[in-house]
């Protein structure tokens, strides 16, 4: 197919898809990267109360293992939205290059675009997780606040 037949805008319509999805991803690891950040810190905080062998050790512990948790699923996260990202530029450059060479790449800018929408909602699953975790540790917190309140 000649260039001069689909046009320049078409071409540049058609890397607007993958642009959009770079800059949803993006936000994505913005908010993955604070969360991660806010594990880690978190951690730290436990892990200087486990130090100073706080009396309720078995719950700390327990957090620790959970946040340690956390920290792995948000950097896993990091990393599926990473690829996604590689992916979708891939699938930007892939659109243009395609043109260029006559549409001789095939699908190769189209299995980009599904392996880098494939990370994103493997990205979501974890998040999922690690949002749930997230919530069951404040609970435990909560919980272990109200004992202490209460004694």
């Amino acid at each position: 197919m000649d260039l001069s037949l689909l046009g320049e805008h078409a071409i540049l319509t058609a890397m607007l898809a993958p642009a959009l999805l770079m800059a949803a991803t993006g936000s994505l690891l913005i908010s993955a990267n604070t969360r991660l950040a806010r594990v880690v810190d978190r951690l730290r905080a436990l892990i200087k109360e486990w130090n100073d062998d706080a009396p309720d050790r078995d719950q700390r512990d327990r957090q620790i293992r959970r946040h340690r948790v956390r920290a792995h699923l948000v950097l896993r996260t990091c990393q599926m939205l990473y690829l996604a990202l590689g992916s979708f530029v891939g699938t930007s450059l892939g659109l243009a290059a395609d043109t260029l060479f006559n549409f001789n790449l095939g699908v190769v800018p189209t299995a980009l675009a599904v392996v880098g929408v494939l990370c994103l909602m493997v990205a979501s699953i974890m998040m999922w997780r690690e949002v749930s975790l997230a919530v069951s540790s404040f609970d435990d917190e909560l919980d272990q606040e109200m004992a202490r309140r209460r004694n």
